[in-house]
C-alpha cells in the first residue's frame, strides 16, 4: 500500500462470492492490519478501500458512496472522534470504530458522536465481519421499512413507488434510469463518477455499460429538466462526473429532510470524483 493514500480492493472476486459486493472504507494508518482486512473481507462479499489518514478518508467519503466505514480512533492527523463528528454532520453511513486504547470512555464518546458500533483491538476478524454485517443490515432494514420521498423543489423522487414526479406529474423513466436518479438524489450535492454509478447499480460484475450512462442521463434530463440542453438539476461536472444539484429555489426545509413515520432523509454534503463524462 502506498503511504497516505487510498488503496483499492481488487475488482475481481473468487468463485462463489456474491455478484454485487458491498463496499466499505477502512480508515486506519496500520497498513498491515488494513491489508489483512481487505483480503479477509473480499471473499466474504465485502470489497474494501483503505485510507491511511483522516484527510484522505474524508475526501474519499465525499467522492463516492460507501455501505459502511471502519474507523480507527488513533490517526496521524485527526482522531477518529473528530472524523466521526464530521461524518455525522452530513451522512448516515454506518460507522464501526476501532481502538487500541482499551478505555471504556472511548466507547461512550464514540457512540455519543454517532458511531454505530465499537470494537477494541486486537480483535478476531470474524467478529469485525459480524459487526459490519449487523450495522449494514440495520441500515437496510430501516431504509426498507420507511423509504423516504426525496424532495428537490418541484421534483420528487419516491423510492417506494419507484416514481419521479415533477409538479406532481409522474415522469417517464425506465427502471435503470430511476435507479441512477435515485442514487444521485441520495447523494445530492456530491459528484459521482461514471465508474461509481456503474459499480453501485450493475448486477453482473462482468457487465460494462460504459458511455451508455451518458445516454441514460440525457433521457433523465429530458424527463425532469425544463431545458434538457441546459440542465440545472442534473449537471455534469467536467472531468469528474454527475451531480444532482440543490438549487436556491428548493424549499429550505423539505430539501434537507422529509419525514416518513418520523425518519429523516439522508442529506449528505461534499463533492469530488473522477473519470466522469463530460
Amino acid at each position: 500500500m502506498t503511504g497516505g493514500g487510498v488503496s483499492r480492493g481488487a475488482a475481481s472476486r473468487p468463485p462463489g462470492a456474491p455478484s454485487v459486493a458491498e463496499r466499505v472504507l477502512i480508515i486506519d494508518d496500520d497498513r498491515k492490519l488494513a491489508g489483512m482486512l481487505v483480503e479477509y473481507l473480499r471473499p466474504r462479499g465485502i470489497e474494501a478501500d483503505v485510507a491511511t489518514d483522516a484527510a484522505r478518508g474524508l475526501s474519499e467519503l465525499g467522492r463516492r458512496p460507501y455501505d459502511a466505514v471502519v474507523l480507527d480512533v488513533m490517526l496521524p492527523d485527526l482522531d477518529g472522534f473528530e472524523v466521526c463528528r464530521r461524518l455525522r454532520a452530513g451522512s448516515d453511513v454506518p460507522i464501526l470504530m476501532l481502538t487500541a486504547r482499551g478505555d471504556p470512555e472511548d466507547r461512550v464518546v464514540g457512540l455519543e458522536l454517532g458511531a454505530d458500533d465499537y470494537l477494541p483491538k486486537p480483535f478476531d476478524p470474524r467478529e469485525l465481519l459480524a459487526r459490519l454485517r449487523a450495522i449494514m443490515r440495520r441500515r437496510r432494514s430501516a431504509s426498507a421499512a420507511t423509504p423516504a420521498v426525496l424532495r428537490f423543489g418541484r421534483l420528487e423522487i419516491d423510492p417506494a413507488a419507484r416514481q419521479a414526479r415533477l409538479d406532481g406529474q409522474v415522469r417517464s423513466l425506465t427502471g435503470y434510469q430511476f435507479d441512477i436518479l435515485h442514487l444521485l438524489a441520495r447523494h445530492a450535492g456530491r459528484v459521482l463518477s461514471r465508474d461509481a454509478i456503474l459499480e453501485r447499480l450493475r448486477s453482473d460484475p462482468g457487465e460494462s455499460f460504459d458511455r451508455s450512462i451518458d445516454v441514460h442521463v440525457s433521457r433523465i434530463r429530458a424527463a425532469i429538466e425544463e431545458d434538457p440542453h441546459h440542465p440545472r438539476r442534473l449537471v455534469t461536472v467536467r472531468g469528474a462526473g454527475y451531480q444532482l444539484a440543490r438549487l436556491p429555489g428548493d424549499d429550505g426545509e423539505d430539501s434537507r429532510r422529509s419525514k416518513v413515520e418520523g425518519r429523516k432523509v439522508h442529506h449528505p454534503t461534499g463533492s469530488g470524483g473522477k473519470d466522469g463524462s463530460e
